[in-house]
């Protein structure tokens, strides 16, 4: 039968009047969420039966059945259908023309279908080879037809179902594992994808397969509103990109903000991860309970008889204790008999920490128990519960399943009203792997390794935990934390001097790692500019270990034995100088032998001369940085690159030499700068610092030589030759070679996929960041030739560049360049601000 006749005999189901009503209900604005959703399914239903009434002839023994979301009457405006054509295998011939004159219809209206025409037989057999069908199956829904076939088959699906859920349970939990794994964690993607990602929709379908086995449960609470919502942000993400997408792209994300009444991008996907939040701990304890029963099976009944009391038979559970009120029994902490959570408002907190000790999950009925029951703490605390809660903090790993399980019942924001504020806060950087409250969590894990190299963990711990909480509030949220921090502090019981000491913390966990990367440590004013801000040793010693364990818990991106050396090399100097020790007055260093042997060169063959020398220095404290996983941000021709050399992978295994030195002596002229910086980005060559100085030429000979002592290394594979590299600078110095147009031809070659479009460029003047020079410092989109557009600017704004230190965090660098006037002297204020105007409208141009 071919498509027109199959067209023609089925125009009297009205398809053009189906068309017409979906297009009305889909454009209905004050029609929306389940009920639009219902009535969606109900409009298809009615169209459906039509059709099939219309197509069967009278033919008995069919049925047309709905499965998968439209089975669940789940349709989304963009929702394929899932049908199944159910006969009794009696008229193969016929049932063959009855499906042609169903499926092309619905092809015709331009609506995606999954369909398949069985018998109850086939559908059952194909359902015990693919997973996938008999969880579709389990949602079957009768449309039209005989009626007894569909119900025959729900019946014996069901049965099916539950007879091999020992064995399908556990295929179903792998399954979901492996898509988690694929898919990642939906309430911590930027971009997530609804239906795959773990906690997202096929999650909450398959808790409601493992109900429908009768062998295990998911907690009930709030799982049906965080499916609803999730099914809400998916309709409007279909109406407002008009096509079948479960992936929220970040470009879409304030329009369908807009559509379901949020304020903004960031509410709805808060709205998203709350509501994955829900799905993802549901699960969590839905598979724990799913083992819990599936191990008690496995015993052999004669060992279960030698197990049971005279408890009816039953194996007499085993409970050890671990805290006053709190046991182990049967893999979780439960509370004991005697507990009295009424009475104990230090239960949570303890009961918290002997299962993070124990490396073991709180049952859900504890939690649900000590949330319904247990008194709020004093304020202060007494010292028991701020003990508690830094064992918690200090417990390392399981401290994260723990927390989510208080925080499932919102026992967290009880303990810690701030919390409410960073709870799935959505961070719109990439180089954040996690939400906010999730960042602190991941913070405190990192910080529990370092406890061993301070002097008082508690308070490393729980800086850890609160350094990021200003992040709720407008403004720095370093400023706000400072406040939110002490206030925490005195409420928890910590006294005065060490309140002080956390809000330290909180008010500068940036300071160690900005300053190391963007600032001259040669230079006194940036060491003490540091120590004043810090104050004492014992709180530098802390602020080191938070800054270390904040950049490991933000993403690999965010910290690499690089940036480690340079931390280490800062906190020394400022140990030094809290120590007593005068900040010694920033020199330059004398010119070794190389550096004249260079410079000699230079002048004898009137061009640049090049010098590469290996660095292998070892990462600061190696020993606590054995689990680093280095940096990986954009990888570009600006000069920076995805990975630092010498990051510690995740194994552990021994750093990589950090690049090389690259020394250039070149008579002075102008564009020495762009044209180096211009070469090294055609050549891929990652730039880490850069610092630039003038030598003079030996007695009774008139003019300087440039000499540029820069560390790079290679973005892919290994280094260039020097005499390529030189060659190309020669080039570069005479204006032959054409640079802008060579970085032009490349990113036209590979264009780059268009994206949101990031902010602009800003470019300041850092006060008082040096006595000898001024600091410009570049916060912009990192792309290709960045390095070598700003030397130009710089050149042409008419200053000289005594160094630059680079810094690239995901697609966002921020460069500090410390500039003089020609005659070696900072620049005043009017004409420092007058330079930075001129950079920015370079970038921006």
């Amino acid at each position: 039968m071919t498509r027109t006749d199959v067209t023609e005999e089925t125009e009297g189901s009205e398809p053009g009047g189906y068309a017409a009503a979906r297009l009305r209900l889909l454009t209905e604005g004050a029609r929306s969420g389940p009920p639009r959703r219902r009535a969606l399914a109900e409009l298809t239903d009615d169209w459906l039966a039509g059709l099939f009434g219309s197509a069967t002839g009278g033919h008995t023994g069919v049925s047309l059945v709905a499965v998968g979301g439209y089975g669940r009457g789940e349709l989304s405006p963009r929702s394929d259908l899932d049908l199944l054509l159910l006969h009794d295998g009696r008229d193969d011939k016929a049932v063959a023309a009855l499906a042609d004159r169903l499926w092309y219809p619905v092809w015709d209206m331009g609506l995606d279908l999954d369909h398949s025409v069985r018998t109850p037989q086939q559908a059952r057999k194909t359902a015990g080879e693919d997973l996938k069908v008999q969880l579709g199956l389990l949602d079957a829904r009768h449309l039209a037809g005989d009626l007894g076939l569909t119900s025959a088959l729900r019946t014996a699906v069901l049965a099916d179902w539950r007879n091999q859920a020992p064995k399908r349970l556990p295929e179903l939990r792998d399954l979901c594992a492996e898509r988690a794994e694929r898919q990642g964690e939906l309430r911590f993607l930027l971009e997530p994808d609804l239906k795959e990602a773990r906690g997202g929709l096929r999650d909450a379908t398959a808790l409601r397969a493992v109900a429908a086995s009768w062998l295990a449960d998911a907690p009930r609470e709030g799982l049906a509103d965080a499916r609803r919502r999730l099914l809400d942000v998916r309709d409007a993400l279909h109406l407002a990109t008009g096509r079948a997408t479960d992936r929220l792209a970040l470009q879409e994300q304030d329009e369908v903000a807009a559509a379901l009444g949020l304020l903004d991008g960031d509410a709805l996907l808060r709205q998203v991860y709350e509501a994955a939040r829900v799905i993802s701990y549901a699960g969590d304890v839905t598979w724990r309970e799913v083992g819990r029963v599936l191990r008690s099976r496995s015993v052999r009944p004669r060992l279960r008889a030698m197990m049971s009391g005279r408890n009816g038979g039953k194996p007499a559970a085993e409970r050890s204790p671990l805290a006053e009120g709190v046991v182990e029994q049967d893999g979780e902490v439960v509370l004991a008999r005697t507990a009295r959570p009424e009475r104990d408002p230090v239960l949570p907190l303890r009961a918290a920490a002997a299962a993070a000790q124990a490396g073991l999950p709180l049952s859900l009925h504890a939690v649900r128990r000590l949330a319904a029951t247990a008194r709020p703490l004093p304020t202060p605390w007494p010292a028991e519960a701020r003990e508690q809660l830094v064992t918690l903090l200090g417990s390392g790993r399981p401290t994260v399943q723990v927390w989510e399980a208080l925080e499932a019942e919102g026992l967290v924001t009880r303990l810690l009203p701030d919390w409410e504020r960073v709870r799935c806060r959505p961070q719109r950087n990439a180089v954040h792997l996690w939400t906010v409250d999730r960042h602190l969590i991941e913070t405190a894990v990192r910080a529990a390794g370092f406890t061993r190299r301070v002097h008082r963990p508690d308070l490393l711990l729980v800086a850890a935990l609160l350094h990021d909480i200003g992040k709720g509030w407008p403004g720095d949220h370093s400023v706000a934390g400072e406040t939110i921090a002490r206030d925490v502090a005195a409420r928890i019981g910590f006294d005065r001097a060490d309140a002080a000491v956390l809000a330290t913390l909180v008010r500068h966990h940036l300071l160690l790692v900005e300053t190391a990367t963007r600032r001259d440590l040669d230079d006194p004013a940036t060491v003490r500019a540091v120590a004043a801000a810090v104050g004492t040793e014992r709180t530098l010693e802390l602020l080191h270990a938070l800054t270390e364990a904040d950049a490991l818990a933000t993403g690999p991106a965010a910290w690499s034995s690089w940036r480690g050396s340079l931390v280490a090399d800062l906190v020394k100097r400022v140990a030094g100088v809290l120590a007593g020790e005068p900040a010694a007055e920033a020199e330059a260093a004398a010119p070794t032998a190389e550096h004249e042997r260079l410079a000699v060169e230079a002048f004898r063959t009137g061009g640049p001369v090049l010098a590469l020398r290996a660095q292998t220095e070892p990462p600061a404290q190696p020993s606590d940085l054995s689990d680093l996983s280095g940096l990986s941000g954009t990888a570009d021709a600006s000069g920076r690159g995805p990975g630092d050399p010498g990051a510690v992978d995740p194994a552990g295994n021994v750093p990589e030499p950090l690049g090389v030195e690259l020394l250039i002596a070149v008579p002075d002229q102008a564009g020495v700068l762009p044209a180096v910086a211009g070469v090294l980005a055609l050549h891929r060559l990652t730039v880490r610092t850069a610092e630039l100085r003038s030598l003079p030429l030996p007695d009774g000979v008139d003019g300087s030589v440039l000499l540029l002592d820069w560390r790079v290394a290679a973005q892919y594979g290994s280094l260039p030759q020097a005499a390529r590299l030189r060659a190309d600078l020669v080039r570069a110095l005479d204006g032959t070679l054409d640079i802008a147009g060579r970085l032009a031809e490349r990113d036209a070659a590979h264009p780059r996929r268009r994206g949101v479009e990031p902010p602009p460029p800003r470019v300041t003047v850092a006060p008082a960041a040096s006595r000898l020079a001024t600091v410009i410092e570049v916060r912009a989109q990192d792309a290709p030739g960045l390095l070598f557009r700003l030397g130009r600017a710089l050149e042409a704004a008419g200053v000289r560049v005594r160094s630059a230190h680079v810094s690239t965090l995901g697609a966002n660098a921020v460069d500090a360049f410390y500039v003089t006037r020609g005659e070696g002297v900072p620049l005043p204020g009017e004409e420092a601000a007058s330079v930075a105007r001129e950079v920015e409208e370079s970038l921006r141009g």
